[in-house]
């Protein structure tokens, strides 16, 4: 697999990127974030069986991270849901 430093689909720059995510209606926004947490413990999982185990633990972390600003934002979604 190759790791690119851009998303080849997309023709904005990774800011560009992020601010078009960080727009998106909170709920779809946790959804992105805990389908990325997924995608970080995938990795981990990988990496763990290549017997990478630094690597494996840091993917984890990410993913703890990601999974609790998914969560996060679910509460913003709550919060605000009932006022769009």
């Amino acid at each position: 697999m190759i790791h690119r430093e851009n998303i080849e689909s997309y023709p904005g720059t990774l800011t560009d990127l992020a601010v078009e995510i960080g727009n998106l209606r909170y709920d779809a926004l946790a959804e992105f974030l805990r389908t990325l947490a997924g995608k970080l413990a995938a990795d981990a999982a990988a990496d763990s069986e290549r017997r990478r185990p630094q690597l494996a633990a840091a993917l984890r972390d990410g993913e703890t991270g990601v999974a609790a600003a998914a969560a996060a934002v679910d509460l913003a979604w709550q919060i605000s849901a009932p006022h769009m």
